[in-house]
């Protein structure tokens, strides 16, 4: 008890919660922008663009539970996580800036231009998740309660939406007025100030962490893969995941190519889901007053499966704002709930196995949620090949039908799924009624 005391008075929850928009701004634009800007303005094929988020996925998934492993063995006078936080952040800004910022003879030739954009996609993931690897291993260890978790990471969700509001809504806007080059400069500065600020902020334990037995990485994966809940929860983030990237991926093209209309107006789109999703957060986190933790996270994820459905034969704006509205509402509830069940899984294993080991649980639990890369680069791929979408200056016979279908089908039944499979997931202390 004496060393959670130092922590709560040694760490800022405002400070670690306020590190979300540092990590979302750049990592945001990365993935929701980089098929219209290589497809639709470089006009790299489609289905090239699919196979680099399939190899990404692969690689992914090896390099995030050693990323995990060396952060739970890290011993310095920083701490465990920190120090990855300060190697890793000004690495990750870098890379992400390089990648809207293709040099000109790259850009003319579509074999280097996938080359390119094949390595510093992976460069610039791997990096995000070495970062978020060492920034989620810190909820569980600073914040050791629920009532004090659900808090904690309302105001950090509300942080990221603010971040995705800026990062994926007015993006279109910005990129409209200063080009991707300039943009992706100034998100990565402030992400790179915002990440300081959380590092200076944020102490872990050093006391508590000496005494620490140090993971082997084999026996953590092993114990972590041979639990079922690890697996249940890992394929609902990963469908969530999967909608939520299709979204913030497609939209563009359903705007242009569907309604018909300016990129303006997929900013107004993404702000609707964003700004809903805000609100929803603050009714969510009331509604856990009279509800579970599980019950808000399984609405939710009923709620985004049939928001998406309506999207498919909507042909004006209006209609499709109030379908976005919907679609937000659903991902209040996800955001208000899906890390509090992610700690609650780090716990169960410290009570199972004696072990701390949330580096390793995180990243793994990053890669299952990155398999969304997989059913996205599938998406991708399928529409390509359906509808003859091969880039922006070849969009085939029937763009509007290759939009709505990326759009709408594919993330609907991504929700479907997660929404099955949540039921199978049981926590009988977050099944009562609390007051988290």
């Amino acid at each position: 008890m004496a060393a959670e005391s130092r922590l709560a008075k040694r760490t800022s929850p405002s400070r670690y919660g306020f590190a979300m928009f540092g990590t979302s701004i750049p990592i945001n634009m990365f993935k929701s922008f980089a098929a219209i800007y290589y497809v639709d303005m470089l006009g790299l094929d489609m289905k090239k663009y699919s196979l680099v988020l399939f190899i990404y996925t692969f690689v992914d998934a090896i390099d995030n539970p050693v990323y995990g492993f060396l952060s739970d063995r890290t011993r310095t006078k920083w701490g465990r996580r920190r120090p990855w936080l300060l190697i890793g952040t000004p690495l990750l800004v870098l890379s992400f800036i390089l990648f809207y910022n293709v040099p000109a003879f790259v850009q003319t030739e579509k074999g280097m231009l996938f080359i390119y954009m094949l390595l510093m996609y992976i460069l610039t993931g791997t990096l995000d998740s070495l970062v978020n690897a060492n920034y989620g291993a810190l909820f569980p260890e600073l914040f050791k309660d629920d009532v004090q978790r659900a808090k904690v990471n309302g105001f950090r969700q509300i942080c990221q939406l603010f971040a995705m509001a800026i990062s994926i809504a007015l993006t279109p806007m910005i990129t409209g007025a200063i080009g991707y080059r300039l943009t992706s400069l100034i998100y990565g500065i402030l992400a790179l100030a915002v990440m300081m600020y959380c590092f200076f902020g944020c102490h872990e334990d050093l006391e508590y962490i000496e005494d620490l037995e140090k993971p082997s990485l084999f026996s953590s994966v092993f114990a972590l893969i041979s639990n079922p809940k690890f697996w249940i929860f890992g394929f609902v983030g990963a469908f969530y995941s999967a909608a939520f990237s299709l979204i913030s991926q497609a939209v563009s093209f359903y705007v242009k190519y569907t309604l018909g209309l300016g990129g303006n107006v997929t900013t107004i789109m993404l702000g609707v889901v964003l700004v809903v999703a805000v609100s929803g957060i603050v009714f969510w986190s009331w509604i856990l007053k009279k509800w579970t933790v599980m019950k808000v996270w399984r609405t939710g994820l009923i709620i985004m499966a049939v928001s998406f459905l309506p999207l498919f034969f909507i042909n004006s704006l209006i209609p499709a704002i109030i379908a976005a509205c919907f679609v937000g509402f659903g991902v209040g509830a996800c955001l208000t709930t899906m890390d509090c069940i992610g700690a609650k899984i780090v716990d169960d294993d410290y009570a199972k196995h004696g072990i701390k080991r949330e580096g390793i649980i995180n990243s793994l639990m990053g890669v299952m949620n990155r398999l969304y890369g997989l059913y996205t680069s599938l998406a991708f791929y399928i529409v390509s090949v359906t509808y003859d979408f091969v880039n922006g200056e070849n969009p085939g016979p029937n763009p509007a039908m290759a939009s709505r279908v990326l759009l709408c089908l594919f993330p609907a039944a991504a929700m479907v799924l997660a929404s099955i499979i949540s039921f199978f997931l049981k926590f009988p202390e977050m099944d009562k009624r609390d007051k988290s």
